[in-house]
């Protein structure tokens, strides 16, 4: 039996009823929207996604295990190593209660030393295609997907708030935490420093190299890598432009890029949804510290 410690486990309220979750999760032409470049989906035998969006994505590496009204159970081979995942939905307060488990994923650890390969996209890879699919069954518009097959990590979303109040929610650690979910400490000026689980976990953190409030901040790693936010404002909307930078192109960072969206997704959701809550209830990932994470529902 898998060690539920082993296992990645994302729990997520979804704006709609169970029914029509299902219809957004096994409806071929919905998952070409949120999630994946292609999809062909006949249940009970087939269900396949693949494309540049897909870690591994080349061509579908997916079998059905089990499938019914509120249950789909895959075998998904990922960089010749056989996973499992599921997704089960039920009624929750907010809609739907969707849970999805993956096993056999690397530790938090593999996925930081840049020796996980594809499997170590795939936690941020379904974070992010989660928060699509809660938009998606809301109406709402999508945040970019990760192309994984692309050397180039720029995209754009319009938010419906001020370039400051958006700005602040980037550099304020207590705003920063609550619509991200994750342990932030920050000194927002030129020369501050950035840490993601904190100084305790990261006393040097990275550094502010540009601080414009309003207008523009830089990160910059220790590893070349750079971190450029843009805020552009328009009719009270701000148009926010994100760009990472100086890595090295033949081991580009995927996992960091498609976590940073699928945070630029709640982000959106914090900023315009009257009274927000996140739609995050649970999560865990093989070897992440639970005090990194700082999810309150």
């Amino acid at each position: 039996m898998t060690d539920p410690n082993d296992l990645l486990l994302l729990r997520a309220a979804l704006p709609a009823t169970p029914k029509d979750v299902h219809a957004a999760l096994t409806d071929p032409a919905a998952l070409r929207v949120w999630l994946a470049e292609y999809a062909e989906v006949d249940l009970p035998g087939r269900y396949e996604f693949w494309g540049r969006y897909t870690p591994d994505g080349a061509e579908p590496h997916q079998r059905v295990l089990h499938a019914d009204d509120h249950t789909l159970r895959l075998a998904w081979t990922v960089d010749g190593v056989e996973t499992t995942v599921e997704i089960t939905l039920a009624d929750g307060d907010d809609g739907t209660l969707l849970t999805l488990t993956q096993s056999d994923l690397p530790t938090f650890a593999e996925v930081l030393s840049d020796q996980a390969g594809p499997r170590g996209a795939l936690q941020t890879f379904w974070s992010l295609a989660i928060a699509n699919l809660a938009d998606y069954v809301a109406g709402r518009d999508l945040t970019p997907k990760c192309d994984y097959t692309s050397t180039e990590m720029r995209a754009s979303v319009v938010i419906d708030a001020t370039p400051e109040a958006v700005f602040d929610s980037l550099t304020q650690a207590d705003t920063f935490q609550r619509w991200f979910g994750a342990k932030v400490d920050i000194e927002p000026f030129v020369g501050g420093r950035f840490a993601m689980g904190g100084f305790d976990v990261d006393p040097g953190g990275v550094k502010f190299v540009e601080f414009e409030p309003g207008r523009k901040a830089t990160l910059n790693f220790a590893d070349a890598l750079t971190s450029s936010w843009e805020l552009d404002g328009s009719d009270g909307k701000t148009r926010l432009t994100f760009v990472q930078s100086g890595f090295d192109v033949d081991n580009p960072p995927y996992p960091g890029w498609a976590g940073w969206l699928g945070g630029v997704a709640e982000l959106r959701r914090f900023h315009e949804i009257p009274q927000w809550r996140t739609i995050w209830r649970e999560m865990h990932a093989p070897g992440i510290p639970a005090e990194m994470l700082t999810i309150d529902v």
